[in-house]
């Protein structure tokens, strides 16, 4: 399971995401330039449940090595709602009033994303290989025959 890079994408995938449920999306400055109040992103509901969704596909992509086919698909979809995520935190970036400033923290859906899909290459190129394999050994069964 840990020999092959797409594991390791997408454990580092899921590290990011479960930071974002403790790290703090956005602050507010008052006068003079102090914190007044700091936004985590578990206390928003919609990032959460997006959140929680993501991270559950996560761990099923984690877990279903051996399953390259549903592994893929849900390291896929798991980047396309990080993309999403990253898209909303965008918006409210641009929309944000002034004194609000945003931690560096906003970019790890977009690097998770990533990530996932660097995966799903990887799990693509095992599948792909496995299959030729197979093929090979089926062709060299039925030629002795």
């Amino acid at each position: 399971m840990w020999q092959r890079i797409q594991t390791l994408y997408l454990a580092v995938a899921t590290g990011l995401v479960v930071a974002l449920f403790f790290c703090v999306k956005s602050f507010s400055l008052g006068p003079g330039g102090t914190h007044v109040d700091e936004l985590k992103y578990i206390q928003f509901f919609p990032y959460l449940t997006l959140l929680i969704l993501v991270s559950l596909l996560q761990l099923i992509a984690l877990g279903s090595f051996n399953v390259r086919v549903l592994q893929m698909r849900t390291a896929v979809l798991s980047g396309l709602l990080l993309i999403a995520l990253q898209a909303w935190l965008a918006v409210d970036y641009f929309t944000a009033a002034d004194g609000v400033v945003f931690k560096w923290t906003a970019i790890f859906p977009i690097l998770a994303a990533i990530l996932d899909f660097m995966a799903a290459r990887n799990i693509l190129r095992d599948q792909l290989l496995v299959e030729s394999i197979s093929r090979l050994r089926s062709r060299k069964k039925n030629h002795k025959i």
